[in-house]
């Protein structure tokens, strides 16, 4: 109760709009923030359909490097910190820790590389598979892996986990991984 719930790099809203739809503490709020107006415009529209919670939200449009983590007692972070460049990366984890009360919780979701050439290359070609069977085209995996090149910086869940350990978090666990993304808890 009286804390805040973070939602860094919300996109759309869908995981602020589950967050709204489950909290059940009094006096809790979210702030879900993105660097995109656009982004930011559609969570609203999607906030504003949901009439199931009374928690409220406030949507921010910044950088989530700018912004302040205060009385935290639930950070979400899904598939953000791979494209915030890697000597940044370890700061903004601090930061988070430092926001968070204790016994509280980081819920990190990323794409991940793998060392071994062969776990890597089966990794991403099952999700190519997954992919087509769900009706990409060729052309559409190519362009859309031509995009993130370079952008999109992933790493191996050790370096996730060290990374939080080295921020301070008592420990981190891979609550849910398939093929090549993996989504970890970090307790303070």
């Amino acid at each position: 109760a009286n804390t805040h719930c973070y939602d860094l790099g919300c996109s759309l809203g869908a995981v602020t709009l589950s967050m709204r739809q489950r909290i059940n503490q009094p006096d809790c709020d979210i702030i879900a923030i993105d660097n995109s107006p656009a982004m930011i415009e559609r969570g609203q529209q999607l906030l504003k359909s949901d009439q199931s919670s009374t928690i409220p939200v406030k949507l921010v449009c910044a950088d989530i490097q700018d912004v302040a983590i205060d009385n935290a007692s639930v950070v979400v972070m899904n598939f953000t910190l791979q494209f915030i460049p890697l000597e940044q990366r370890l700061t903004l984890i601090k930061r988070i820790y430092e926001g968070l009360n204790h016994g509280c919780v980081l819920i990190l979701s990323e794409k991940v590389a793998f060392d071994e050439e062969a776990r890597q290359d089966f990794h991403v070609d099952s999700h190519h598979d997954f992919k087509r069977a769900n009706g990409y085209s060729d052309m559409e995996i190519s362009q859309k892996r031509s995009a993130l090149e370079n952008v999109l910086i992933p790493e191996t869940i050790a370096t996730h986990q060290q990374r939080l350990k080295d921020a301070g978090f008592a420990f981190s666990d891979v609550w849910f991984q398939c093929f090549n993304f993996v989504s970890l808890v970090a307790v303070k």
